[in-house]
């Protein structure tokens, strides 16, 4: 690692120390800081590991998205790309990585919404990101590869396309979205919440966004709803009914994700009851009573 540091332009002639950062399951990520009298230093590298075209991750999509996501000033600043090098070098950004629980906090809830609108509104990305795509590829990849498959995951195709479907009905403009903001890719100073972790970014449906974080930081119905609210400034069903459908493709799709990584990634982690706690989800929204009420109000909105 030292070695393949010392070959970025940016750290080339300086005296630097290197601190891991937690998380990161298909990237090792380090802060580094200069240790001589030159200019100011700090800058955080994303180091890459594993298969990234058998998860679907464009590394070029990234690196472009994460400048754009700077523009629109909610992401770090890109320092510099060595894709040979499998790293990404953007400028470290103040604040604490939130937990699921902090989201209870009117405050943070509403920062966070902000930063998910200030993306949206910004610089198209360079690509599309549509889940029911992302789940047809990863299905694919897992019967092509004959990786370990829960049993019942098939048993919800129909009701899939129905969502599908729904969702199609009143289809709404994509916006740039991050895709994958699990707690810990929302970054909050108290003031100002900012959005880290472009993998899988690309142009795609609002709600997916928010529905996304709703099922990874484990909302209840309640904070659901004033997660929507704080969103669209007021409530109403169809957008409610939205967001928790996409908080179901979520679960459902990345799901897949989690059982890929169980068959395939060398890192030393539960994938599989990271995959299964999301199909688990999934499966209750799938079985519940809401899921007919769902549709129809997602396909009258």
């Amino acid at each position: 690692m030292v070695l393949a540091l010392d070959r970025l332009a940016v750290l080339a002639g300086r005296s630097w120390h290197v601190t891991d950062l937690p998380g990161g399951l298909t990237n090792r990520n380090v802060r580094v800081t200069a240790d001589d009298d030159g200019p100011p230093l700090d800058v955080v590298v994303r180091c890459s590991s594993g298969d990234a075209a058998l998860l679907g991750i464009d590394r070029d999509a990234e690196h472009l998205n994460t400048a754009l996501a700077a523009e629109a000033g909610v992401g770090a600043p890109v320092v510099e790309y060595r894709p040979e090098l499998g790293m990404l070098v953007i400028g470290f950004l103040p604040g604490r990585a939130l937990v699921d629980a902090d989201f209870a906090d009117p405050g943070v809830l509403s920062r966070a919404a902000l930063a998910c609108r200030r993306l949206h509104a910004g610089p198209r990305f360079v690509n599309d990101f549509d889940m029911f795509s992302r789940q047809a590829g990863y299905l694919a990849t897992v019967r092509g590869n004959g990786y370990p498959l829960p049993p019942g995951y098939d048993d919800h195709a129909d009701a899939w396309g129905d969502v599908r479907r729904a969702l199609a009905t009143a289809p709404r403009p994509s916006v740039p979205c991050n895709n994958d903001l699990l707690a810990a890719n929302y970054l909050d100073d108290g003031t100002v919440v900012r959005l880290i972790d472009y993998e899988y970014s690309g142009n795609n449906d609002a709600c997916f966004e928010l529905g996304n974080t709703s099922t990874e930081c484990n909302f209840t119905p309640e904070m659901t709803e004033a997660w929507t609210e704080a969103y669209f400034d007021k409530l109403t069903r169809a957008d409610l009914a939205r967001v928790r459908l996409q908080a179901l493709c979520s679960a459902y799709g990345w799901s897949l994700w989690g059982f890929i990584q169980a068959a395939t990634s060398p890192i030393d982690f539960d994938f599989h009851g990271w995959g299964m706690e999301r199909f688990e989800k999934a499966e209750a929204t799938f079985r519940g009573p809401d899921l007919d009420s769902l549709l129809e109000d997602v396909a009258h909105g």
